[in-house]
């Protein structure tokens, strides 16, 4: 059996019990440490969990997935996921993979950032499309999560905003070399997130959000020194010394926004006279 056992979205404990299971009984187990990451390293995992872990990074998952599946019709194999195995990242390939083996998967589910962001005190329900924001780079700035947060935007809902990470990734000349040098990892922060996203509104000038559109800053959610921070877009440019160390999400609030939801909100505002006046003007009475 291939288990993909979700890891939850903080430590080692956040493990489900089903889950710790699968893993103390697996012959192999890999921990995908490409998409994210938990507030603790490699050797805590082991301590806790009693068994030593592969790291499998993206080229072994996405090209050697026969290594991880090696053997899995006989034994046992436990793939680590942080967070939930089907939730910001599928991993289908790897169980099209098995399916194709006639290796049998079974999915041991967990909190993921898709769930855990109602921490921000947003109803889930009143969310849209998730969407990504990676890295802008000199001759690559994709800007297609621009158009889905304008659907969202359009029928008054949030928008959660994922943000890139960088793990293990080489330069361009090491890859055209094929030198195997990985640059140190990079973490995105609301701060650089934000900015992206008004320049990509500056090129646009459709309106979908501005300098005053109300957003949350989250960081470590589901850990011990979890964090939320509430302002205008504006404002979360330059707040990441509050939030401190990633993992950074971003949430931009849409006009459904229920009165509950912004009392609720409100309490992590870094300006709330600024929270009120723009609550005020453009969300307040617009739930329709």
């Amino acid at each position: 059996m291939l288990y993909l056992v979700g890891l939850g979205l903080s430590d080692e404990t956040d493990i489900t019990v089903k889950g710790l299971e699968a893993v103390k009984r697996a012959s192999r187990v890999y921990l995908e440490a490409y998409t994210s990451i938990l507030l603790v390293d490699q050797s805590t995992l082991e301590t806790y969990y009693g068994r030593s872990i592969t790291v499998a990074d993206r080229e072994m998952v996405e090209s050697n997935s026969d290594e991880i599946l090696r053997g899995a019709k006989e034994e046992d194999v436990a793939f680590l996921v942080v967070g939930d195995p089907f939730g910001a990242t599928t991993h289908t390939d790897l169980v099209l993979r098995a399916r194709e083996l006639g290796v049998p998967v079974r999915t041991i589910p967990n909190a993921s950032i898709l769930s855990a962001i109602g921490a921000t005190g947003l109803q889930l329900y009143n969310f849209g499309q998730t969407v990504s924001m990676v890295f802008f780079l000199d001759n690559w700035r994709p800007t297609s999560f621009y158009d889905r947060i304008k659907e969202n935007r359009s029928i008054g809902l949030h928008t959660l905003v994922l943000l890139d990470i960088k793990v293990k990734e080489q330069s361009l000349e090491n890859m055209a070399r094929g030198r195997k040098i990985y640059e140190p990892p990079r973490y995105m922060t609301v701060g650089t997130c934000a900015k992206q996203m008004l320049e990509v509104e500056e090129e646009k000038g459709e309106g979908v959000y501005g300098l005053e559109s109300l957003a949350i800053g989250a960081a470590r959610v589901g850990g011990k020194t979890e964090k939320f921070v509430a302002g205008t877009l504006q404002e979360l440019c330059d707040a990441d010394d509050l939030l401190g160390p990633p993992l950074h999400s971003l949430v931009l609030l849409g006009r459904r926004t229920h009165e509950l939801e912004y009392e609720f909100v409100r309490e992590f505002a870094i300006n709330r006279h600024t929270w009120d006046r723009v609550w005020e003007a453009d969300y307040k009475g617009k739930q329709s």
